[in-house]
């Protein structure tokens, strides 16, 4: 028995009820052989594009979903149908991957060099869904191609040149499994470094940002630079860790990223190099029971300059991802973690997807994406989640 596809577009204005239009003249015509194959639709500013995939079987012929469609009254008022014949195409093998990007406004050329390092890659773009557009413009595309790696390096490439962020993910229902977000406190969750603040306290500012910026950048080992900003605080009054905490400064998007994932069901921990005097009454306002972080010696209401217990440095941090992922009861690649420092470089490297917050090079190259954006939300980007369902949540 002879069988052809046929592609069914319909276009124009948007109104209520063309959908039911269509499939009431397609259903009318399954007892002569037709079958729905395939369906999609975008609505755009009040413009509607509606494709239905059909396969024909026996006598069902081009003119006869003409004359069907004709009789269901669709066009009309700008709203056209058209019907063409599918010729077989070869398939594309491979599987499909997620390719997120985000900057504070997408172009076209941008737009473009995505799009011509999918094509060099000889993969193809299935599905394009705009997640937001405020306060970042960012697109989802999902991808089907024969060589993920080559792929991921072309759009890699493209995103340093034309200055997107950019993410590329295995497709699967797994990335809305992703049920543990790990993130760092200081210059990530905090817009402030809680050292810093408190070297502000001692005089001795200066010497402790330059400890800072050189543990950062993955100068020195953070455990020695701990203990010497450490030791530059020895005999000032515990009262100063409430005024530090009174004046910290949460990150743009911080409380609408944990507000987000908590009420969608996801679980936010923080892993710090901080001090969790400091960080402890914080996070339990903002309802963050799963944290980490190192704790200060006071003696008599006086800081004695030295770190209390074993100090929690880049190793440490991956440890505390991997014991919170076991009592949250998910797997590693099922983790996310955001940094922005070389403290966080194996935290980044263990989780399932690792986030470099408009981080140094040296961390961007240890993590799976990097955002150069100010904004903390944009993260959930980078899990399916839209601009629309965030302000639902």
């Amino acid at each position: 028995m002879s069988r052809a596809t046929y592609l069914v577009t319909v276009s124009g204005p948007d109104r209520i009820g063309v959908g039911a239009e269509l499939f009431e003249a397609l259903n009318g015509l399954r007892g002569e052989g037709l079958h729905l194959m395939d369906v999609a639709q975008i609505t755009i500013r009040g413009t509607l594009v509606l494709c239905a995939e059909v396969s024909a079987e026996g006598n069902v012929t081009r003119e006869d979903l003409v004359t069907a469609l004709g009789e269901r009254s669709i066009e009309g008022e700008g709203m056209s149908v058209h019907v063409e014949l599918v010729t077989p195409q070869e398939e594309i093998k491979g599987r499909r991957l997620l390719v997120t990007m985000l900057a504070p406004s997408i172009s076209a050329d941008q737009l473009g060099s995505v799009f011509h390092a999918i094509a060099q890659s000889e993969a193809t773009c299935e599905r394009i869904v705009h997640l937001a557009s405020y306060p970042v413009d960012c697109y989802e595309l999902i991808v089907l191609g024969p060589d993920h790696v080559a792929l991921r390096e072309a759009l890699t490439d493209v995103a340093k040149s034309s200055g997107l962020d950019l993410a590329v993910q295995r497709a699967g229902l797994h990335r809305r499994a992703k049920h543990l977000v790990v993130m760092d406190a200081d210059s990530t969750l905090l817009q402030d470094e809680v050292i810093d603040l408190l070297g502000a306290e001692c005089g001795c500012a200066a010497e402790i940002a330059t400890i800072t910026d050189a543990a950062m950048n993955g100068e020195i080992d953070f455990a020695e630079s701990l203990r010497r900003r450490v030791a530059l605080l020895e005999g000032l009054p515990e009262s100063v860790l409430d005024d530090v905490r009174a004046n910290l400064r949460l990150a743009p998007g911080a409380r609408t990223l944990l507000r987000t994932l908590q009420r969608l069901g996801y679980v936010p921990a923080v892993v710090s190099g901080g001090f969790v005097e400091v960080l402890a009454p914080l996070l339990d306002e903002l309802d963050v029971t799963h944290y980490a972080a190192n704790s200060l010696e006071i003696n008599d209401g006086v800081l004695t300059g030295r770190v209390r217990g074993e100090i929690l440095d880049r190793a440490g941090k991956a440890q505390a991802l991997r014991r919170f992922a076991e009592e949250v009861g998910v797997p590693l690649e099922q983790t996310v973690a955001v940094g922005d420092g070389a403290n966080d470089i194996d935290m980044l490297s263990v989780a399932g997807l690792g986030i470099a917050f408009n981080a140094k090079a040296l961390v961007q190259e240890h993590a799976d994406t990097a955002l150069s954006v100010p904004y903390l939300d944009a993260v959930l980007y980078f899990l399916g989640i839209s601009r629309e369902e965030i302000e639902t949540a």
